[in-house]
């Protein structure tokens, strides 16, 4: 059963009083604030989400303060005096002899082209016969052919990242999200990953606790150790990461006997999780977050698969017949829910553009962005323009808002596919005798138990991990790759009492996922003598 889509009341409790938000930005809405405000054009230009937020931003209450959640790291660092210059390029008839910024005529790119998508042709067949090329210039601003040229993209920019993608990124979260409090920014960022490395230097402190669920992605995890950061499981349910489980590893917390202060930071990824595939309801996303404005817990909400949420299985749901209804059914973020600003939202074009991009986006209260770009500004910089600029033209030139969402759209229905593949494979040739499942409603992730206790080797002295490591060796050798639950437990110090495999629809095809789901099942049905 796919979780509900109802809207959800979350009510401040500290200085942001309760309050209703106002209805979703619509893309109509969009041209009338667009015309307000101009797009700094400039190279290394200063922008920031306020430039392209709509009016109705400003009427809502600030966030809360989070000073007592900064790390010591976090707080030590300074604006960069280089790019604070920046500011000082706006100025009619400045000529610049301070940056170090090579000339455009040392760049040995005139121009880039790429063939895309015309909506609605987005398949592959379809883009070869209808498709456009669009083509980056390196002097297409000072020829007034766009916004965005190479001359500008192929330099340095702000750590914000440049303003002609800043503002798709903005409006699209207005639009998606709307956030209810006023003082939201967003950020380009090179990669989630590297947004849960720099929220785990900004957030915490070595020896912290983060609170995420029992199964988590791996190499957020993995990100954490060796800054000396442990990991809370969390129980977790058909639905991803259990409210009350969460409350009482927060009410029961002994610091003495953990050896930490009490978790300040939850790491959750509340659609198709990684590696579960389960998703968080509304009203599960609703309680979550009451119990962190009870224990005063900030949230990591990374959502690289919000926009694959599926159809319901075998519901016979017809899909969204408009934009409008396309946004209606898609679950709450908890940005959508937050009303105290205590929401960092990790979002990412890897999962519907390009992984290869390396362009994704936070999203959180002025003062932690802030904090965010300081620490940008002396490490990766920014995300790369030649990612940007490709992206801009695809996006903001070509589609707009309403292809996007067109092309979301479109990923549902092609994932909705791809998951209805790898169950009807489960169901025909799984044995139920020992394997069992839920259906996964987004993402790219199915997660599989396996009945072990089952298994030959139980009833003669064989640990978990030993049956686990003896079915997925039957596996491998017979040509059929799926991962190791155990790989994705947050706390190894808890003895396992079930066992799972991870399978993902997202890549190979129906045929393929067919055979390889057959030579899993080929492996079990050897390993326990079925």
């Amino acid at each position: 059963m796919s979780p509900s889509a109802v809207d959800v009341d979350v009510k401040g409790v500290t200085d942001t009083t309760a309050l209703v938000a106002p209805d979703p930005t619509t893309i109509n809405a969009l041209a009338a604030w667009r015309i307000k405000g101009a797009v700094p054009t400039g190279t290394a230009a200063l922008s920031n989400s306020d430039m392209f937020k709509s009016p109705a931003c400003f009427t809502k209450p600030k966030a809360k303060r989070w000073d007592h959640i900064i790390s010591n790291e976090a707080k030590a660092r300074k604006p960069s005096t280089l790019k604070g210059a920046a500011e000082y390029l706006k100025r009619p008839g400045m000529i610049s002899l301070g940056g170090g910024l090579p000339s455009s005529e040392n760049f040995p790119f005139e121009e880039i082209s790429m063939k895309i998508p015309s909506p609605p042709g987005f398949s592959e067949e379809e883009t070869r016969v209808s498709g456009r090329t669009v083509t980056a210039h390196k002097h297409d601003i000072r020829e007034g052919r766009s916004l965005f040229d190479l001359e500008v993209a192929l330099n340095y920019g702000q750590a914000t990242g440049f303003a002609q993608l800043l503002r798709f990124v903005t409006e699209h979260t207005e639009i998606v999200h709307t956030p209810p409090y006023a003082d939201w920014q967003c950020c380009l960022t090179v990669g989630s990953t590297y947004s849960w490395d720099s929220a785990l230097r900004v957030l915490c402190e070595r020896g912290d606790y983060i609170l995420t669920e029992e199964y988590s992605f791996a190499s957020a995890l993995e990100t954490a150790q060796p800054l000396g950061i442990r990991a809370a499981a969390v129980g977790m349910d058909e639905q991803g990461l259990r409210a009350d489980a969460l409350d009482e590893v927060l009410t029961n917390w002994d610091s003495k006997a953990r050896g930490a202060r009490k978790p300040h930071l939850l790491y959750t990824v509340p659609s198709g999780q990684n590696p579960t595939g389960a998703t968080q309801s509304a009203h599960r996303r609703a309680e979550v977050y009451k119990v962190c404005q009870k224990h005063d817990v900030y949230i990591v909400e990374d959502e690289p698969y919000y926009f694959l949420q599926m159809q319901p299985y075998k519901a016979g749901v017809p899909p969204p017949s408009s934009r409008d209804e396309f946004l209606k059914i898609l679950l709450p973020s908890f940005l959508k829910l937050d009303v105290d600003g205590r929401v960092l939202r990790l979002d990412s074009f890897s999962k519907v553009l390009a992984p290869g991009s390396r362009v994704s986006w936070i999203v959180a209260s002025e003062q932690l962005v802030e904090r965010f770009t300081r620490h940008f500004e002396c490490s990766v910089q920014n995300a790369s323009g030649v990612a940007q600029i490709a992206l801009f033209k695809l996006l903001d030139e070509e589609w707009g808002h309403a292809g996007y969402l067109d092309w979301l759209i479109h990923l549902r229905l092609s994932y909705t596919r791809r998951r209805d593949d790898m169950l009807h494979a489960c169901e025909q040739y799984l044995p139920k005798e020992v394997t069992s499942w839920v259906a996964p409603t987004a993402g790219m992730f199915h997660w599989i138990e396996v009945a072990w206790r089952k298994h030959p080797g139980f009833a003669k002295g064989l640990s978990h991990a030993e049956i686990e490591e003896s079915i997925f060796k039957a596996s491998i050798d017979r040509g059929s790759l799926l991962c190791q639950g155990s790989w994705f437990r947050a706390d190894t110090n808890i003895p396992e009492d079930k066992m799972f495999f991870r399978a993902t629809y997202a890549a190979a095809p129906a045929n393929k996922i067919q055979e390889a789901i057959k030579r899993f099942s080929d492996a079990l049905r050897a390993e326990f003598a079925l």
